[in-house]
Order: C-alpha cells, then sequence, then structure tokens
C-alpha cells in the first residue's frame, strides 16, 4: 500500500509500483524541482528493506563509488569491498544483482553528481547501460530509478544521443502541487484559509509540510516567512545557490526579485536592474524558465509574452516579502504583518495574483468530471481598449471545438451581485468594439460564461444573467467538492 502519508501522486506511484511488480529490470528516470516531493515519493511506496536509497554528493566520482558500495553493503548484508569496484561498471553490475530473488528497488538520487559535467555524465551513463544490455541474472523484480533536480540535465538523459535513449521503461515529471493539493497538507483550515495558505507557501510539499494549520495562516506567515529566519524564507533566499552549474547567482536573484516586483517582460526586468537587455540577461531569463522559476503567458488572442513567478510562495518572498523587511526589522515580524500587511497587501494579493490561478487549476482539475466545457487553453486578457482605459478578463479560453468561453474571478467574501455579471459583459463590449474578435466571439449566445466567486452569488446576480447563454457559476464549494465547507471567514479574524 502506498503510505498514507502520501498526498496525491496516485498516478505516480502506481506507475512506479507496476514496474516493479511486472517482475522485470526496469528504469526509470524521475526528476523535479528541489523539495517538490520526489525522494519522498520514492522512500515511501514500499518498505525500507526493499529499497537501496543512495543520495549522490557533489564531490568527487570515486568518493562517490566508495560510499554507495559501503552502503549497498549494510543494506544487503552482503560483504562488499570499495577497492573490487574501481569503475562505474563493476558498481553497477553489483547493485543490479543485489538479492536476485527478491523484488529490489535502487534509488540512485541526485544521479547528476556522481559525474563531473555533463560529458562524466555521459560516460556514466554508458556504464550503466552496458550493464543493463548484459542481461541480469535475477528472478525477481528489479526497478532502477535515476532521480535529480537538474532538470535539464535528467532530461537529457532520455534524449537522442544519450546512452539511455530508448532504454528508459518511465520519465516521470514531479511537479508542484495545485492549489487543491495544497490544502490536503493544511486540512484543518477553512476552504477559504486553504487558498490563503498557497498564497503563501505555495505548491512545494517541504514548504507546506512546516505548515503547523492548528495555527492561524497569519501566524505561519510571521514565523516561516517574513521573521529572518523564517524557514521557508530562508529556503527562498537560498534555493537558487543550491542549483548546478550556475554561476554569480545573484543574477538570477534580481530577475527573480525584478519580476516579483511587477517586471513582466526583459525590458522591464533590465530597466528594474539598471542595465540594457543583452544576450546574457536573455540567457539568464530563458534559463530560469526552463529550471519552472517562471512561466511565460501571453494575453488570450495575442502574441506579447509576460513572465512572471511560477510558484507562489517565491512570488510572497519577492513580491511582498522583500518590500516589507525595513519594516519587520523596525516593527517586528508579527507587528509588521498585523499592520502592514494583512490589512490589504496581502489580500490584494491573493485576489489579483494566486486566486485567478486556484480557479484555472479548478477547471481543469473538475470541468471534465462535470460534463463542463472541455478547455483546449485557458488563459486571461489584461490591456486598453480603444479609448486607453484598462480591461481585464479574468477567465478567456478556448473548447476542444474552438467556442470561446470568459468569465470573472472574485475572492471577496461578499456574495457576487449584479455589477458582477453587467461588468464583465460591458469589458466583452468595450474589447468587441475595440476589433479583438475572440471578444465578439465571448458576446454570441453559444458561448458559455464562467463566474468563480468565494462569497458565492447573490440574488441579483442571476436577475440580470442570459437565461439563453450557459451560464457556470461556481462558489468555494466547487473548487474543493469533496471537503467540509464551514464558513468564509478566515482563522485570522
Amino acid at each position: 500500500m502506498v503510505s498514507r502519508n502520501l498526498v496525491n501522486r496516485g498516478a505516480e506511484a502506481a506507475k512506479l509500483r507496476g514496474l516493479l511488480d511486472k517482475g522485470k529490470p526496469a528504469l526509470a528516470l524521475v526528476y523535479g524541482r528541489r523539495r517538490v516531493g520526489k525522494t519522498y515519493l520514492l522512500t515511501q511506496l514500499w518498505p525500507p528493506e526493499q529499497v537501496l536509497y543512495y543520495p549522490a554528493s557533489s564531490t568527487a566520482a570515486a568518493i562517490n563509488r566508495r560510499v554507495l558500495i559501503e552502503e549497498a553493503a549494510r543494506w544487503s548484508g552482503q560483504e562488499l569491498r570499495a577497492e573490487d569496484h574501481p569503475t562505474w561498471r563493476a558498481v553497477f553490475r553489483t547493485l543490479f544483482n543485489l538479492r536476485p530473488h527478491e523484488p529490489v528497488v535502487v534509488v540512485l538520487d541526485e544521479f547528476q553528481y556522481l559525474a563531473d559535467g555533463e560529458s562524466g555524465l555521459r560516460e556514466i551513463a554508458s556504464e550503466l547501460n552496458a550493464v543493463w544490455e548484459s542481461g541480469l541474472s535475477r528472478s525477481s523484480g528489479l526497478l532502477v530509478a535515476l532521480c535529480g533536480s537538474a532538470v535539464s540535465t535528467l532530461r537529457a538523459l532520455a534524449a537522442g544521443g544519450s546512452p539511455l535513449y530508448g532504454r528508459l521503461d518511465l520519465q516521470l515529471s514531479i511537479k508542484p502541487f495545485d492549489y487543491y493539493d495544497a490544502g490536503m497538507m493544511v486540512a484543518r483550515y477553512s476552504l477559504r484559509d486553504r487558498v490563503r495558505a498557497y498564497a503563501a507557501f505555495g505548491g512545494m510539499p517541504a514548504n507546506l509540510a512546516v505548515v503547523d494549520d492548528s495555527r492561524s495562516v497569519g501566524e505561519n506567515i510571521t514565523e516561516l516567512l517574513l521573521s529572518p529566519h523564517g524557514v521557508v524564507r530562508t529556503r527562498l533566499l537560498t534555493e537558487i545557490d543550491q542549483e548546478e552549474g550556475l554561476r554569480n547567482t545573484a543574477r538570477y536573484r534580481a530577475v527573480l526579485a525584478g519580476i516579483g516586483l511587477g517586471a513582466r517582460t526583459v525590458g522591464e526586468v533590465a530597466s528594474k536592474m539598471g542595465q540594457r537587455v543583452d544576450t546574457p540577461l536573455r540567457r539568464v531569463v530563458n534559463q530560469l524558465e526552463g529550471m519552472s522559476y517562471l512561466v511565460r503567458e501571453a494575453n488570450f488572442g495575442g502574441s506579447t509574452q509576460r513572465y512572471r513567478l511560477a510558484d507562489p510562495a517565491a512570488r510572497f518572498h519577492y513580491g511582498i516579502g522583500l518590500l516589507s523587511e525595513s519594516a519587520v526589522a523596525t516593527l517586528g515580524a508579527e507587528t509588521a504583518w498585523r499592520t502592514r500587511i494583512e490589512p490589504e497587501v496581502f489580500p490584494t494579493y491573493v485576489g489579483s495574483h494566486v486566486f485567478e490561478d486556484v480557479a484555472r487549476q479548478a477547471c481543469r482539475r473538475w470541468a471534465p468530471e462535470r460534463g463542463l466545457p472541455a478547455m483546449a487553453e485557458w488563459g486571461k486578457w489584461v490591456g486598453r481598449d480603444r479609448s486607453r482605459r484598462e480591461v481585464e478578463i479574468d477567465l478567456a479560453g478556448r473548447t476542444l471545438d474552438g467556442t470561446v468561453v470568459t468569465g470573472s474571478v472574485k475572492f471577496r467574501t461578499r456574495p457576487a451581485g449584479a455589477r458582477t455579471y453587467l461588468d464583465h459583459v460591458i469589458a466583452l463590449e468595450r474589447l468587441a468594439d475595440s476589433g479583438l474578435g475572440w471578444a465578439r466571439e465571448a458576446l454570441m449566445p453559444n458561448s458559455p460564461f464562467w463566474f468563480i466567486s468565494a462569497g458565492g452569488f447573490a440574488p441579483s446576480f442571476h436577475e440580470v444573467a442570459d437565461p439563453s447563454r450557459q451560464i457556470i457559476c461556481w462558489s468555494m464549494n466547487d473548487l474543493y467538492p469533496d471537503q467540509p465547507i464551514t464558513d468564509f471567514s478566515s482563522t485570522d479574524g
């Protein structure tokens, strides 16, 4: 049985367990950002006596070989000597034939550390492949999981030209939790506070694991994110320094800070950094995107590319935490939260920068099983109409059959009324008059409207809604359909 403490990850767990259950040698590649839960997943699926787990260290290959053999000897109870294993081929031959009559899992974590650079890793992969292809003398199953957080390096092991190309039985990219699974990590919170916790601590399981949901969201933010010694704050400050192969990590942090403070294009990032746009800066931005620190998005129906921080915890840290350092130093973390951040800054951040993500995640997660439109894409639109007035459409997308779906998202405690519906229609009309074809499509009777309101819907909303159009209205119980509803209030009062 999978560990009861394993949140979500059911599909990944089933695939990994299925490989071992086949009773044949299988090779899996598992990668994802640091603290996303790779190690926890791989060490919770089977009893400890069935798993040889080795976390490689960033040191010499000879040291890793020696320590790995010593760990294999301890785990297996066999007499294994490092001096008998002068090459990686010898190491792999021994590892893959341990306990040949029992199902065994060998996890080589931070696999990239076994070698010095990509060329060295290619040699190690070649040695592994040679042992794999030579045939293994086993009567029971073997699963070898190559695991790591150097995402691009690990991905390269599966690419054409790699010695392991075509040899892998499974590739797993472990992603951060979405809003719903993040909420399962803080299950004692009200539904509204689960959203607020996700806005502050994001979807990284390691960050959520230190949140004490018997205390208020604000108390956790104060202690873990705002305090100079906060565990999550320290992680966010140092995570770039721990990435393999990056030089001048201060430059990477500067880009993250610039985007956290509102820059959306490379030009805006350069302006905040006080420099010009050049090839090195573009390379840094591209690397951060490739490492999943940044996501790129465009206005629905448009091509202009914008960047933002992928993880809500990073958005909080760079967009709120850094700006509050002076207040924290002067007033203390608790007072700075209570007087400066909690009253207005944090609610605005949650409503404007996180709850829309929650809404889109919920639409993708729950719509198919409810017979609602299957979406080919979800986005938003932010800009100005023909008269230069600002317009924002929170939800905008196309179904698989090409129909435009639009809507609005509100995190307010009060129910959405007639104004919410009418404002959305007026915004679409202004964009349609400005020449946007998708807005004209959205006003057609066959285009659904999708409204998500944390506070529910007032009678006036339904009184003005067009009865001839499909109108989908979701409140908190639709975002968390199998969770008990408490109230719409915050535990922070």
